[in-house]
């Protein structure tokens, strides 16, 4: 029988007891937040937070005014099907072989976080529209389920007849009370808002917008009622994508889950506009993204400057589920964690690494010869942009004769073409869907539009050929086939959609081929250059 312990030995003892059941708290490892991953579809960078007054985006502001703004955040291909592969992968698109290219194949051996947080015993789903437009498969010719399990059977009635009907925070509330307790989730709400196409004058009809609300027209097209109107529906779209934003974070307050959530809205490219969506300039590549996480962020409120990935989203989401990179069976990303920025408190430049970010494109839509694409790299640093075309022989925003099929059909591009119909020598054609040079330089801080060409000037010679150097050294290290002289493969890669091989050749032939994205009045007759 064991002797009683002293008075002294006891509290001793007892408060040893203590010290080691609190350290043991102490250690444990924080539970991963969960993730809501909201995608608009072709939205630029035009909210409240960014200053924007004729877009009213209160769910995004909120997001960023308690969380982080980043101001230079960017896709690596301003396209639907390559953006998001980047962003589900960690890898930039000239390093997921056929996945460069628009309505793909999407390859096998790239696994993307939606399935390897799935494989770790997440939740994973998703609304509407995940990685897209294209076929993903596994090994065995079965479906793959990119980000997870659909949720779309809620549906209410659209506000016009160019938005979907599909309920999207209704479809959120499903997804969370199917969602195991105990058991973190993600949910990828991939709306199709601000997707063209629009309902014309819906923006003043329905949104109650003045055309005088606009307060700038990019100067690479006409300022007119008709391209102010055909802004402000597409004002009107993004507004319904942020109405919906803003239930998902009431229902998630409502179910006491907001805190420990971490929250990322952003959309896939630029606005599916003229010289935007589908091209390699600022305005398509450059995408608006805020983040909150009520328990991990440091000091809401914050504005980042420094140059963002989409390729930086795959290490957050891994590194914040608690998993190492090597576990997940995930090819080896460039991409930097944004824990950092996270943790930090400051604004501004927070990490110095990110000084940079590189864009291209290869095939992003059908209409040219042989199924070729436009391929393209570019990098910006600082406050210069500079571009390297390959085929600059070919048209940058696809044949004329097959409607420029690059650009989606509206209102915009129906009046540039109908005007240099008119006039061969309207200046917003060439700027539109014009040739280009081998090369360009912009300065963004004097020409955001990027419309006044630096790269033959004498005195830029210094700053394109350093930025060409470094921009080419960085593909080479990533295994670019460009810079091995083997690009033409991305050319080879054939379309998943069969209907849409060959296009070219046999819509010259007289084939009547669908293409419900380009407008019956958007096809010309060839153009010299």
């Amino acid at each position: 029988m064991c002797a009683p312990l002293k008075p002294v030995a006891s509290l001793w003892w007892v408060s040893c007891v203590f010290l080691l059941a609190l350290r043991s708290v102490v250690a444990a490892p924080a539970a991963p937040p969960n993730i809501l991953f909201a995608i608009a579809d072709d939205w630029g960078v035009h909210a409240g937070a960014y200053g924007t007054r004729w877009v009213k985006t209160p769910a995004f502001d909120r997001v960023a005014s308690q969380g982080l703004l980043f101001n230079r955040a960017y896709t690596p291909n301003a396209k639907c099907a390559p953006s998001r592969a980047a962003i589900l992968t960690g890898r930039n698109s000239w390093q997921l072989k056929e996945a460069a290219n628009h309505g793909c194949y999407f390859p096998v051996e790239f696994k993307g976080w939606g399935e390897a947080l799935a494989e770790k015993g997440w939740f994973v789903g998703h609304t509407l529209k995940g990685w897209g437009p294209g076929v993903a498969t596994n090994a065995s010719g079965r479906p793959r389920l990119m980000t997870g399990k659909a949720f779309n059977a809620r549906q209410a009635p659209p506000p016009t007849s160019g938005i979907s009907n599909n309920d999207y925070a209704a479809n959120f509330a499903d997804f969370l009370a199917a969602a195991p307790t105990n058991q973190p989730w993600c949910f990828w709400y991939g709306a199709i808002e601000p997707h063209r196409g629009y309902e014309f004058g819906s923006g003043m009809a329905k949104g109650g917008k003045k055309l005088t609300d606009v307060d700038r027209v990019p100067g690479y097209w006409p300022d007119n009622d008709t391209v102010r109107h055909d802004l402000l529906d597409y004002a009107f779209e993004v507004e319904h994508f942020d109405r919906h934003l803003g239930r998902m974070l009431a229902t998630l307050e409502q179910r006491g889950l907001l805190e420990n959530t971490l929250v990322v809205v952003t959309s896939d490219h630029g606005m599916p506009f003229p010289r935007v969506k589908g091209n390699v300039y600022d305005f398509a590549n450059h995408v608006p993204l805020a983040a909150m996480w009520l328990r991990g962020i440091a000091r809401p409120g914050r504005v980042v400057d420094d140059f963002v990935s989409f390729i930086d989203l795959a290490p957050t989401f891994i590194e914040l589920a608690g998993l190492k990179w090597s576990d997940t069976g995930m090819a080896s990303s460039p991409g930097l964690s944004l824990t950092d920025i996270f943790k930090s408190e400051k604004s501004g430049v927070i990490n110095a690494r990110r000084d940079h970010v590189l864009l291209g494109k290869e095939r992003t839509d059908i209409g040219r010869p042989n199924d070729w694409g436009y391929p393209t790299r570019g990098l910006v640093k600082g406050n210069l942009f500079y571009l390297h075309h390959f085929e600059p022989a070919r048209w940058p925003a696809g044949n004329p004769e097959t409607g420029y099929l690059d650009c989606d059909g509206g209102a915009t591009k129906t009046f540039i073409l109908e005007a240099h119909r008119q006039n061969p020598r309207d200046p917003y054609w060439a700027l539109c869907f014009g040739l280009r040079p081998a090369e360009e330089l912009y300065d963004l801080k004097s020409d955001p539009d990027c419309l006044r060409n630096l790269a033959l000037q004498p005195d830029s010679a210094a700053s394109r050929a350093n930025l060409k150097e470094a921009l080419f050294s960085e593909l080479r290290q990533q295994g670019d086939p460009r810079m091995s002289g083997q690009g033409d493969i991305f050319d080879q890669y054939r379309y998943a959609n069969p209907g849409q091989v060959n296009f070219y050749e046999r819509y010259l032939r007289g084939e009547k081929i669908p293409a419900g994205w380009v407008n019956d009045t958007d096809f010309e007759k060839p153009v010299k250059p």
